[in-house]
């Protein structure tokens, strides 16, 4: 195989984050969280893979299209060079096979071949020299034609890791997820290491592999591709697959796809500092400093601790008070509480699964819900009403929209608001109001430049979130 010298990184920014959960949230999962520096998950990823090697001009991230907006703001924070950045947004997930035969497919046909570093956007890398290194031995084992797996040196008997025996850069075997003997067992022989998620490799030879073990998988995402919905902009391209094709697109994740099945993979091991923060245990072993009795508190000094061991408690604004406890992990938003015993955090997903099941939004969304015009913070909800406070950013607008079964108070609180209400359109200054009937087609913009803050008032028999139709959008919302 002919040398390759253009590298992309590949963002892989997806999941749910169950176990975070109440601070990591379906619309707003892992990789948005910061850990200590007021750098989130995903701004580390982005700034590790454009500094993982010379030359990096493009940047590739596939994600949730619920989730672009964000992933896009998150990114113009850090992105100083304005490299071009390009978004393969998928309606939902289907796993890292699905994810990263759209990333080769795209980069084989807009770069004829790319060595691509895939990079899961919720890890945390703390020596990012020794993981340049690595990275630089892995793109000269992609160049010779190997898919490379990053093995990540173990320090405890994990049970949530997948291992990888290795022999010197050859893989033997991959080993799923395994008991605790099993892992005690693992981690005192020199030859295992965990298998980290982190990929690098030529677009052309995953390509052949994909099309040797799973061709189906293939052809799907390539179908998908070929009819998805294509955005360019000054140096950002956007990728909207189809749901309705994506939806017959195999779920299966590219270690069952392809790296078990090949013969050609390989590995490079390292000590990198690497975290994937799979628990709230991990999260209180990484966060804050330790008091003489082992507890950590994070971003409230007002939380009081009498008689209390071992503790990590995580507060946003309420004073939490603990007697006489140890061994527990106190997590607290506005909306939800988190009471767990440390011994059993990865446990945290079946509240998590539960709240889905029944449809409770503090599964999905925060008090507090980021949009692409701005923002809206629910401040109580009742029976048939629910009171928001709206944030709009100046010069931006909401969708052109309409609801069913809810009517709306709007009351400014600062700034201006320009308000097309039926077939009325009017200025709102502060302290001025107006009424939305339900079925009235409507829209809110901020003509100023500075935020509009206004109250909402719903009433009605439905009040989800559900219940819009739009009809025009400045962010690509209608279809």
């Amino acid at each position: 195989m002919n040398s390759v010298s253009k590298i992309v990184p590949v963002l892989l920014c997806g999941g749910a984050g169950s176990r975070l959960w109440p601070v990591s949230r379906e619309e707003h999962p892992k990789p948005f969280l910061q850990i200590g520096d007021g750098y989130s998950l995903l701004q580390k990823a982005f700034i590790r893979g454009i500094n993982a090697a010379e030359g990096v001009t493009d940047v590739l991230t596939v994600t949730n299209i619920n989730l672009f907006f964000k992933t896009k703001e998150e990114f113009e924070k850090v992105n100083v060079n304005q490299l071009e950045t390009t978004y393969i947004l998928e309606p939902f997930g289907k796993n890292t096979a699905a994810a990263i035969a759209s990333a080769a497919l795209y980069a084989q046909q807009k770069y004829g071949n790319a060595i691509l570093l895939v990079l899961p956007a919720d890890h945390l890398i703390k020596n990012e020299q020794a993981f340049n290194e690595a990275v630089s031995k892995a793109k000269f084992l992609a160049e010779e034609g190997k898919i490379v797996t990053f093995g990540i040196k173990p320090t405890t008997p994990e049970t949530g890791y997948g291992y990888i025996q290795a022999d010197g850069y050859n893989v033997v075997r991959f080993i799923e997820k395994p008991s605790k003997d099993k892992a005690k067992e693992l981690v005192q022989s020199p030859d295992y290491l965990w298998n980290s998620g982190i990929f690098c490799f030529s677009s052309e030879i995953m390509l052949q592999e994909l099309e040797k073990f799973c061709p189906e998988l293939l052809q799907e995402v390539n179908a998908c591709l070929n009819v998805s919905e294509k955005t360019n902009a000054v140096n950002m391209n956007k990728i909207r697959l189809s749901k309705e094709m994506f939806d017959q697109v195999t779920d299966i994740s590219i270690d069952y796809a392809v790296m078990e099945k090949s013969k050609n993979v390989a590995v490079v091991p390292c000590d990198i500092g690497w975290y994937d923060i799979g628990s709230w245990e991990a999260m209180g072993e990484l966060n804050g400093r330790v008091d003489e009795y082992g507890n950590r508190v994070i971003n409230n000094s007002a939380t009081k601790l009498i008689n209390t061991q071992n503790c990590y408690v995580n507060a946003d604004s309420r004073v939490i008070g603990m007697v006489g406890v140890k061994d527990l992990i106190i997590v607290d938003t506005p909306d939800a509480l988190l009471i767990a015993d440390k011994k059993q955090t990865q446990d945290v997903k079946q509240i998590y699964t539960q709240l889905k099941q029944e449809n409770n939004e503090v599964y999905k969304l925060h008090q507090t819900v980021y949009r692409p015009w701005g923002s809206y913070t629910v401040l109580e909800n009742g029976e048939h009403f629910k009171i928001k406070r709206i944030e709009v950013k100046p010069q931006a607008a909401l969708s052109l929209q309409m609801h069913h079964h809810r009517s709306e108070h709007w009351i400014v609180v600062s700034g201006m608001a320009k308000v097309i209400n039926g077939e009325h359109e009017q200025l709102l200054n502060t302290n001025e109001s107006t009424f939305i009937p339900a079925g009235h087609k409507h829209r809110l913009e901020n003509p100023g430049i500075l935020p509009l803050v206004l109250i909402e008032v719903q009433s009605g028999e439905y009040l989800g979130e559900d219940d819009i139709v739009r009809y025009s959008d400045d962010y690509g919302r209608v279809r």
